[in-house]
């Protein structure tokens, strides 16, 4: 487990978070003496998910996918007949 002062750590960040989050542990020190830990998060645990669990709870219109009027066609070409 390496040891570095506040001033290592603060111009070294980075490559020391790299360190941590690929599993190394490294002690900040101050005037000789550990004032801190730095070590990776441990990744959340994600629910299992279930199919099919939203079933029943959607509804779609037995119409939905049918042409639209040509009055609301109109509307949406700025006033030019589309197909």
């Amino acid at each position: 487990m390496p040891q570095v002062n506040i001033h290592q750590a603060k111009t070294h960040l980075s490559r020391l978070v790299e360190k941590a989050a690929q599993g190394e542990e490294i002690v900040i020190a101050k005037s000789g003496k550990p004032i801190a830990r730095l070590v990776a998060l441990e990744k959340p645990k994600q629910a299992k998910r279930k199919p099919g669990a939203l079933k029943g709870r959607g509804w779609v219109a037995p119409d939905f996918d049918a042409p639209l009027p040509q009055t609301l066609l109109r509307q949406w070409y700025g006033g030019k007949n589309r197909p």
